[in-house]
């Protein structure tokens, strides 16, 4: 009977296996109608609701045009005669157009241009291939069988592959910890990037107003902008910063500070450094939660040039649209998910919280709420908010509508944390393994380089030609604190990657395939 009943619904067939995937057939093909209409839906609403000011003003321009096609010279003459007894009002409402536009080109902040920028890339003797870090990790004598295969797991899923790079101290059994060899470190790194940066944009070291370096663990006597103002012999009235401390997200806050400056001191250019150091932040210690920064943290910094000049618009790669910042110190378990702190035996090092992916997601949901009317097409703006409105009123058990970042921008580059920040802003975001291509790739070539991340995330976007004048680029860097901050750029032109990139040598070879 049930042989028969089946027969009859799936047209007699045999027991070949034809039924299967008849069933399965009449299953998937509805479905994927459904979702290819789902898709011309939302397509077409988009379509109609970013362009809802054109098509309104459509029929009011035809009958402007019909108008003006039956307008004879006498109705030209009468308008003319009109307008010279109304000469006072015709002067005084130029009178107020020409004071308000004044106002306006006053008063309007100016664009900052993002001339150019530069990544440091280590010399080849510094790289330190798995095997080579779990050799020199094992002859130091500081980690147990323990916290060696602990360290083994948490490398092989990282997602960093052969060719990062740890300082020279490092390199060394036992590892040469001093404040020379960090400084050492610092100079290579930061002197790298500039030499750099000054060389790809013929800028000189006098003409530089701002400077602001940011280095969370590495804070010496004098500054580091200090020596770099000594280094380049920097003008004795430049405005230097140094900010220390403030984690991964440090470099897009050092932006944001720079910013603020050019907006206040006209026709300049303000030089941002971005860097962590490790020779003196090595953990030696057993507690796991403070092992995990050895595995993934590497050598890595950037220097960006920023402009407010105006004559630098046509040489600039990018002009800044947007900075967010989210800080959620204020609440105890986000302020200590990552910590420094001396573990048992009193030696030093930074833990990271097991509520630290958690307290990222909500910090990240706080700084797009901020983020998202500033760059989501109306359309999208318009579903969130019926969406939370209908969840509000009518039910709460609605799940909130996810905006579809993918409107708002071309480009993302995601801080290079470690593979776990990737993969959960890939899932939330909705992106497409394209989208988190530069930030895979980069956690594979360089590891977690700190606040420098989104630098060469961007410079592998270059590398790779993709980014292409109007281009929207989301830098998202997350850091202690806890904090989120978010840098919007537009592209001015097709950007081609500027000279000694760090992709220059390597390029052709990504994007690899990841295997964890």
């Amino acid at each position: 009977m049930d042989a028969g009943g089946d027969s009859r619904h799936c047209g007699g067939s045999s027991g070949d296996g034809s039924v299967g995937v008849q069933i399965r057939q009449t299953r998937i093909l509805p479905d994927f109608l459904q979702s290819v209409n789902l898709k011309y839906v939302k397509l077409g609403y988009h379509y109609v609701i970013s362009n809802l000011l054109a098509l309104c003003l459509l029929p009011l321009a035809v009958v402007i045009s019909v108008e003006a096609s039956q307008t004879n010279p006498e109705d030209l003459r009468q308008l003319w005669i009109h307008l010279q007894y109304n000469l006072v009002s015709i002067i005084v409402c130029s009178a107020v157009l020409v004071f308000g536009l004044t106002v306006y080109v006053m008063t309007r902040p100016r664009p900052i241009y993002l001339v150019d920028f530069s990544c440091h890339l280590p010399p080849n003797h510094l790289k330190v291939p798995v095997s080579r870090f779990m050799n020199h990790s094992t002859l130091t004598g500081d980690f147990d069988e323990s916290s060696l295969e602990f360290q083994r797991k948490i490398l092989e899923r990282s997602g960093l592959g052969e060719d990062t790079y740890l300082p020279e101290a490092m390199h060394h059994v036992p590892p040469r910890i001093s404040m020379a060899a960090a400084r050492e470190e610092a100079e290579q790194v930061m002197f790298g990037a500039l030499d750099s940066l000054f060389a790809n944009t013929n800028v000189k070291a006098k003409d530089i107003g701002i400077l602001v370096v940011n280095c969370s663990l590495f804070n010496p006597t004098p500054s580091l902008s200090a020596m770099i103002v000594n280094k380049y012999k920097l003008r004795g009235n430049i405005r230097s910063y140094n900010l220390g401390g403030m984690g991964c997200s440090a470099g897009v806050i050092a932006v944001d500070l720079a910013k603020d400056m050019l907006l206040v001191h006209r026709n300049t250019y303000a030089v941002v450094v971005s860097t962590e150091n490790i020779t003196q932040n090595w953990y030696f210690g057993n507690k796991k939660a403070m092992l995990i920064p050895n595995c993934l943290f590497r050598v890595g910094g950037s220097a960006v040039l920023l402009s407010n000049k105006s004559r630098d618009k046509r040489r600039s790669k990018y002009r800044l649209s947007h900075v967010v910042r989210t800080h959620r110190g204020a609440d105890d378990k986000a302020f200590r998910c990552v910590y420094q702190e001396q573990d048992d035996t009193g030696r030093t090092g930074v833990s990271l919280s097991k509520e630290l992916m958690a307290i990222a997601g909500e910090t990240l949901k706080t700084n797009i709420t901020t983020l998202g009317p500033l760059v989501l097409p109306i359309s999208e703006q318009i579903l969130f908010f019926v969406t939370l409105v209908v969840k509000k009123l009518f039910n709460g058990k609605v799940k909130p509508y996810i905006p579809d970042f993918k409107l708002a921008f071309e480009h993302f580059c995601i801080h290079a944390g470690g593979r776990a920040v990737i993969d959960e802003l890939e899932k939330n975001l909705q992106l497409s393994p394209v989208h988190v291509e530069a930030s895979r790739m980069t956690l594979h070539r360089f590891g977690n380089t700190s606040s420098s991340s989104i630098w060469y995330e961007l410079a592998y976007i270059e590398a790779k030609g993709r980014m292409r004048r109007g281009n929207r680029v989301w830098q998202i860097a997350f850091g202690s604190g806890f904090k989120c901050n978010s840098a919007v750029w537009e592209a001015l032109r097709n950007v081609k990657p500027s000279k000694d990139s760090p992709w220059e040598d390597c390029i052709d070879k990504y994007p690899v395939t990841l295997s964890y």
